[in-house]
């Protein structure tokens, strides 16, 4: 093919071949992004763009540019995105997701409380491997709202499985606002969630998030400008 290009094309026909060519290449990368980010089943794209990094404590061993690069994914660690709520957990974890797929990562997102039931359903039905096993085709995995609701015995067991899966094989990112300490309240189990932390924390890192609110701080801002 490129030997009958040489020969008998004109310099047009060949700009042309490798515009179409080009063009080609680009419409399969947005098809595999597309593709990857529909598999994620994000429940919204998010992305860095004016992101306030600012109430975030990062741990020594992970900056900020180690942490946009999603180089923690392909070393299999893991993120624990700790602190309260609407302080940007979820965002940060959705548009990490999203830069990975943009790599051609696998990645999905649950919260756990969904995870929990999809696996409890998958349990009952028989098909709790065939979803074991599609979890574990993933790059990332990550599991937002970790101890916003109770999780009976069967559910904590369910999802142990999932991350005792993960350690060393994939990475998670957790989002959870509450403190390792009180995770047994949560999981019924107290050696079922020390053996969770732990296999969390060994190849992972911790961020702190601070501060208030982000939701309620801007809500607050528009009931002040609607009564100023």
């Amino acid at each position: 093919m490129v030997e009958i290009c040489e020969e008998s094309s004109t310099p047009k026909q060949e700009e042309f071949l490798a515009y179409l060519l080009e063009q080609e290449v680009l419409k399969r990368e947005q098809n595999k992004r597309a593709r990857q980010l529909n598999r994620a089943c994000f429940p919204v794209l998010k992305s860095f763009d004016a992101y306030e990094f600012g109430s975030i404590r990062f741990p020594p061993a992970l900056s900020r540019a180690e942490l946009l690069s999603c180089h923690f994914i392909g070393e299999k660690k893991n993120l624990i995105l700790y602190g309260p709520v609407g302080v940007g957990k979820t965002h940060l974890a959705i548009a990490l997701g999203v830069k990975a797929c943009d790599k051609g990562m696998n990645v999905r997102f649950h919260t756990v409380t969904e995870l929990v039931l999809k696996l409890g359903e998958a349990h009952r039905a028989g098909t709790l491997e065939k979803l074991v096993r599609d979890l574990q085709r993933l790059d990332l995995l990550i599991l937002d709202e970790c101890g916003y609701v109770p999780v009976d015995r069967e559910g904590s067991q369910l999802l142990f499985r999932v991350v005792a899966d993960s350690y060393e094989s994939k990475s998670l990112i957790l989002t959870t606002n509450l403190e390792f300490s009180k995770w047994s309240g949560i999981f019924t189990d107290e050696q079922m969630a020390a053996a969770m932390i732990d296999r969390l924390i060994h190849h992972g890192h911790l961020l702190l998030f601070e501060g208030e609110s982000y939701r309620m701080t801007h809500a607050l801002m528009r009931q002040t400008a609607k009564t100023g």
